[in-house]
């Protein structure tokens, strides 16, 4: 099997950061989708970083994802969002073990379909995940946009929110359904972007303002083989199992965000002749020893997760990740923008938007609340995604 080429994407986020970070002010202050971003992505090859040697992409693991990802959010953290939405979308597909979708009843043909969606993202294909809606959030058990069968495959019926890349991807993952159920049987289906789905433009948030993260309405044919899987109803028992796309692939996001107010204040710092100031060394010192703290962390989860997926240590060190890289992006950007003073709250400095962007970190999916909950339960002994009083998904 090829190696997987450190070299080459070490580059290739060197030669990419720089012009991300430039390019930041401008998306963030329109609210405009980072279009030179990812043609930049493109031309490296790095939306196939997930898609296997042999369909034309590098082969990452998941450790390798998260260093990546982190160093496109140094950048911009827009830019890394939508990234990581398309990651999670290949990374998923990639990384399922075979055997276990066969042990759900998958149909013969269901790795051809994987396959050529693989493909298609090595050639440049964009992916985006449609997934929360209003007023149930990420709460799967709980989606409302429904599917049913017909006869040329599935009807998908319904809105989703926070989706981010609207209008920009060739295909959303949906999770949607079956609305002949009477317990929440929920499907992923991979559909095309076209006729049927239409965007509505809503996005108009705090932080991470670049991603155009808008709703998107869906009223759509979709074929066979945009059943994710080939199977219905798997969803919610692979969030179970395997949540590191759902969870710990934010941490990664976040973890760079923390290292950009780092750097950032750094630079203001010096330029403002403040770093001789005690009490701004205090608080810069502080920030790099959470940040560092937070990399670890990162870091111990991801290496877990690409050798033991579904390990359930494993996943207690996902929940971990994100609760303390969303935390920590949050707590260091408020304090390094304390240190360098009210002139960098103005817009258009880099640590007001890099504070903004932090603090969507604990609020997406899934919450510091929800991590810190599901965590509290495995510490005292009981099965995070049984003993609650709602469902966890």
């Amino acid at each position: 099997m090829t190696a997987y080429p450190v070299s080459v994407v070490s580059e290739a986020v060197g030669e990419l950061v720089p012009r991300f970070a430039e390019r930041a002010a401008a998306h963030d202050d329109a609210g405009t989708f980072p279009a030179e971003d990812f043609a930049d992505l493109r031309g490296w090859g790095l939306l196939g970083l997930m898609v296997p040697v042999e369909h034309g992409g590098f082969g990452a693991t998941f450790a390798d994802y998260a260093a990546v990802a982190a160093g496109i959010a140094t950048g911009a953290g827009s830019t890394a969002l939508i990234f990581n939405m398309h990651a999670s979308v290949t990374g998923a597909l990639a990384h399922t073990p075979e055997d276990l979708i066969r042990q759900m009843g998958a149909p013969g043909g269901f790795v051809d379909a994987r396959d050529r969606v693989l493909r298609r993202a090595a050639a440049g294909a964009l992916y985006s995940v449609a997934m929360s809606e209003r007023g149930a959030g990420s709460r799967l058990s709980r989606t409302t946009t429904g599917f049913r069968r017909s006869d040329g495959g599935y009807r998908i019926t319904g809105s989703k929110a926070f989706v981010s890349g609207a209008g920009h991807a060739d295909a959303y993952l949906v999770t949607a359904r079956d609305e002949a159920a009477e317990e929440p049987l929920v499907s992923y289906f991979l559909v095309p972007a076209g006729e049927g789905v239409r965007v509505e433009p809503t996005w108009d948030s705090m932080g991470m303002r670049a991603t155009g993260s808008h709703d998107v309405h869906f009223d759509v044919e979709v074929e066979p083989t945009a059943l994710l899987g080939g199977v219905e109803g798997i969803t919610l028992a692979l969030a179970q199992v395997m949540p590191q796309w759902l969870v710990a692939s934010y941490a990664a996001v976040y973890l760079g965000v923390a290292r950009s107010a780092l750097l950032a204040g750094a630079e203001h710092l010096h330029e403002r002749g403040l770093g001789k100031l005690p009490q701004v060394r205090s608080r810069m010192g502080r920030a790099d020893a959470a940040v560092a703290a937070a990399e670890a962390v990162v870091l111990e989860a991801a290496r877990r997760v690409a050798e033991r997926p579904g390990d359930r240590e494993t996943n207690r060190w996902v929940f971990r990740a994100k609760l303390v890289a969303g935390d920590t992006a949050a707590a260091v950007s408020s304090s390094v923008l304390e240190a360098a003073g009210a002139s960098a709250t103005r817009r258009g400095h880099p640590l007001e938007r890099i504070y903004r962007d932090a603090r969507c970190g604990a609020l997406q999916p899934a919450t510091s609340d929800v991590c810190a909950d599901w965590l509290g339960v495995a510490a005292l002994g009981g099965d995070p995604d049984r003993d609650s009083e709602t469902p966890r998904w």
